[in-house]
């Protein structure tokens, strides 16, 4: 074996069994080393610079893992999309079986810190949402749990009985989004606005192999769906065609939309800590979501409600920019047009209207550039971006704009955006 061969690195590795496969670690890499299929998220050990961008958003843990290998035999991608769980570590008996010595085992983590040095000379010159979203929670935010119940928590899924399967758009074959209460009894499940959840679909896949969870943003504030009661709400759009707009029914979506009162499922999470709203009572709140993305959204708001009904609410502004193709696609559209304007400032786009021009979130947020620009400027408003991947570059973008006609520095605010806290993006 030649000396490039034997080289060792620091494989980056996903763990298959803690991964909720929500997308953020292959949205987050800038060099397009993270891939996945129908089951498992892995990396390219030959794109992977080690530069770490991915280890910090991912809500579960489930990225931060590592394997010392002989550059030679890293594992391939082929491989890692057939594991249910991660392989240990080779064995001093295997290392030498490749013909490589101790001495060089103990070099591999200064092979992985020359990587992450030069990782600039990769990175090509595109729109990342990570340059710009916070990793961190707001100063504010209550204290966030996680990882309660999962495949490797003390405990496993946790069972949640459904209370209620309503559906919140008009009829329509394409557009079926349902609001579904979950409860857990007697079982501590706690939530904050902005957190998720993994829903584990019975059954098994083609492979025959048990389902992993998918993830759904919870849609109620932190007390419940209904005060005092140990339950929470999640929207759910059943899924029929991919983002290509190929036909696909979405394993879980479906499911979940099936449902009846009184059935039962299997939870695992809570997930997050980082896409959460302020606590601070003057805090303003600057929301802009599409289609199911405005589950968070409508967790904070009513959180906002109830504080504002019992006369904990102090005056902080909430402007809400909301999207869809159509007013029959928008979930909660009713209850949206029932809130008074004082209390939230709402804000539609539908690209696919009939008798309308395509008008996008970031299109009306430009054209709100007046109220929207010293919101932004103030540090005690803070933004969340949930919805389509898509979506996520024209936001950014709209917000750069709205910033420099005001007048001001954008490269500095959209650091102080990111360095405090203040701007979360959660795209899928």
């Amino acid at each position: 074996m030649g000396a490039s061969e034997s080289a060792m690195i620091k494989q980056h590795l996903i763990d298959p069994e803690i991964c909720i496969r929500c997308n953020t670690c292959e949205a987050t890499c800038p060099v397009g080393a993270i891939t996945h299929d129908d089951r498992n998220y892995v990396v390219d050990a030959s794109k992977c610079n080690l530069c770490m961008d991915c280890i910090a958003p991912c809500p579960t843990g489930s990225i931060d893992n590592w394997r010392t290998m002989p550059r030679a035999i890293a594992y391939p991608v082929d491989e890692q999309l057939s594991w249910d769980e991660l392989p240990a570590e080779l064995t001093p008996e295997q290392f030498a079986q490749a013909g490589v010595a101790n001495d060089a085992v103990a070099e591999a983590p200064a092979t992985a810190a020359a990587a992450t040095a030069t990782r600039a000379d990769a990175v090509e010159t595109v729109f990342r949402g990570a340059d710009y979203g916070a990793s961190l929670p707001p100063w504010s935010a209550a204290h966030a749990y996680t990882n309660l119940y999962g495949p490797k928590a003390a405990a496993k899924s946790i069972t949640a009985t459904v209370t209620g399967n309503v559906r919140v758009t008009e009829v329509g074959r394409e557009y079926d989004t349902h609001h579904i209460v979950l409860d857990f009894g007697s079982m501590p499940f706690p939530v904050l606005e902005g957190q998720s959840i993994g829903i584990v679909p019975p059954g098994q896949d083609a492979q025959g192999r048990a389902h992993h969870p998918r993830q759904y943003s919870v849609a109620s504030p932190r007390n419940g769906e209904r005060p005092g009661y140990n339950n929470l709400s999640l929207t759910i759009k059943r899924v029929l065609a991919d983002h290509q707009g190929r036909p696909v029914r979405g394993v879980a979506s479906n499911y979940m939309c099936d449902l009846k009162v009184g059935d039962t499922v299997q939870v695992t999470g809570p997930f997050g800590a980082s896409f959460l709203m302020p606590n601070h009572p003057r805090s303003n709140i600057v929301m802009i979501c599409t289609g199911t993305g405005s589950a968070p959204m409508r967790a904070m708001t009513e959180w906002r409600r109830r504080l504002r009904a019992s006369g904990r609410f102090e005056g902080g502004k909430l402007l809400l920019f909301f999207g869809a193709r159509t007013q029959q696609e928008l979930p909660y559209f009713g209850p949206l047009q029932n809130l008074p304007r004082d209390f939230i400032d709402t804000n539609f786009a539908f690209s696919r209207a009939p008798d309308g021009p395509k008008r996008y979130v970031q299109d009306v947020m430009r054209e709100r550039a007046a109220d929207l620009a010293p919101l932004l400027a103030d540090d005690n408003t803070f933004i969340y971006v949930c919805g389509l991947k898509s979506m996520e570059e024209g936001v950014v973008l709209a917000m750069r704009d709205v910033v420099r006609e005001a007048g001001q520095d954008w490269d500095a605010l959209a650091a102080r955006l990111k360095s405090r806290g203040r701007l979360h993006l959660e795209t899928y």
